[in-house]
């Protein structure tokens, strides 16, 4: 299913009125309202294509209708959505869950959708059907090399598999640990994963980089070999220029301070990239900004301060993804809804004065800082968002447009009620 412009500026024409209203108003005390709109119109998001379908616990999974149960189909919704919001210009594919049959005829869809191709991601965490040797013990940081071997070959033929789609980057999460004392020796863990990583990273071209992404517990609950900031920033600067940190927001212990993390990483030149959710508990995996939006908005308040610094582009300097299981809610939707919840975020943390904040600090008037980061989130700049989605050609209303024209019944004729993504 493809949208029409035409479909979109109907929708448009409907609620333009009501928009220039909320716009001019907001506008009116926002010097800098066109430079933010110029930088939310350069910010992508990008959709992996694990998330596509409905997600699932241990206890189960109930599947939504109309799922995308091909790559071809999942391009597509991802069209769909960057259609409605002009926002989520990128896929991530999951290696062997999504490989293409044909990278050519596959670029060429994805090129037809306006979309590029984000970071691949290796998967060893799981046995495939026509794997020769378990991962039930781990994969890199295995205690037998061939079993690391077959783990390292896994991630170089994603390399390759990304070179042809035009990638430019590999994400590596492992699912290697331990639940009990004496199982794993962490010392020796360590090491094998390190020799594993500099086998992957010397097949990496050199304009790739290399994510390293953290877990602090699940699927092992007593030590995860990469279960921390710390440990993955010390594997990533081990390893060389081309490798980075990469920031789960659900992979931290309760409360941690992920955006003084952020802000450290960044201060180092070892932050890569972003998986964007949002948790109560654990790695909850829920809507991005749904439980915690203050805290979104604080880590791109450090995002925003920290790439200035660099001279970093914001649209390009890092990597930026989705990464969430929509186990109740339609996925296209709740896709939109994580969207637009991160463009709030960052528009919010571009209205910051930092020159303010900077002095504040320099004073120690800690009143002053909180003020001046609270009135900046508590500025409702939904408007500004709509602002920027529709220079682009976007929706103003992406979800009442999803609704207003019944796109999953329409998916649902197009594939049926039973088909079933792969992924999580």
């Amino acid at each position: 299913m493809r949208l029409e412009k035409e479909q979109i500026e109907q929708h448009n024409s409907k609620l333009a009125a009501k928009h220039k209203r909320a716009f001019d108003f907001i506008s009116e005390d926002i010097p800098q309202v066109e430079s933010i709109i110029h930088k939310l119109q350069q910010f992508q998001i990008a959709i992996p294509s694990w998330a596509l379908g409905t997600g699932g616990t241990r206890f189960g999974r109930f599947s939504g209708k109309g799922e995308p149960g091909n790559l071809e189909q999942k391009i597509e919704d991802v069209g769909l959505l960057h259609a409605l919001n002009r926002s989520s210009g990128a896929i991530s594919l999951h290696i062997p869950w999504d490989i293409p049959k044909d990278a050519e005829q596959t670029k060429a869809l994805a090129e037809s959708f306006g979309l590029q191709f984000d970071a691949v991601n290796s998967n060893t965490f799981q046995d495939q059907a026509e794997q020769e040797l378990s991962y039930k013990y781990g994969s890199l940081h295995h205690v037998d090399p061939k079993v690391r071997k077959q783990a390292v070959q896994h991630n170089i033929d994603v390399i390759n598999h990304g070179i042809a789609l035009g990638s430019k980057a590999l994400t590596v999460w492992l699912a290697d640990g331990s639940s009990f004392p004496g199982q794993l020796n962490f010392r020796e863990a360590f090491q094998n994963t390190l020799e594993s990583l500099k086998e992957i990273y010397a097949h990496l071209p050199e304009d790739w980089k290399l994510f390293v992404e953290y877990k602090a517990f699940e699927p092992y609950f007593y030590s995860m070999t990469i279960g921390d900031w710390g440990q993955s920033l010390l594997l990533a600067s081990k390893l060389g220029p081309k490798a980075y940190t990469l920031v789960d927001l659900g992979h931290h212990l309760p409360n941690e301070n992920i955006e003084q993390i952020v802000s450290l990483l960044l201060m180092e030149g070892k932050l890569g990239g972003f998986h964007f959710n949002d948790s109560k508990y654990a790695d909850d995996d829920l809507t991005a900004g749904s439980i915690k939006p203050y805290q979104l908005f604080l880590i791109f308040n450090e995002l925003v301060e920290g790439m200035d610094a660099r001279g970093m582009d914001h649209a390009t300097g890092l990597g930026w993804m989705i990464d969430a299981s929509h186990n109740l809610k339609d996925p296209l939707v709740d896709l939109l809804q994580s969207v637009e919840a991160i463009m709030i975020a960052y528009a919010q943390a571009l209205l910051v004065d930092r020159n303010a904040l900077k002095e504040a600090q320099r004073n120690n008037d800690i009143v002053k800082a909180q003020q001046i980061l609270q009135d900046a989130f508590r500025t409702d700049l939904r408007a500004v968002v709509a602002e920027a989605r529709l220079r682009d050609g976007a929706a103003l209303d992406p979800i009442g447009l999803f609704n207003e024209l019944a796109v999953r019944e329409q998916l649902i004729k197009e594939r049926g009620n039973n088909t079933v993504a792969t992924g999580l």
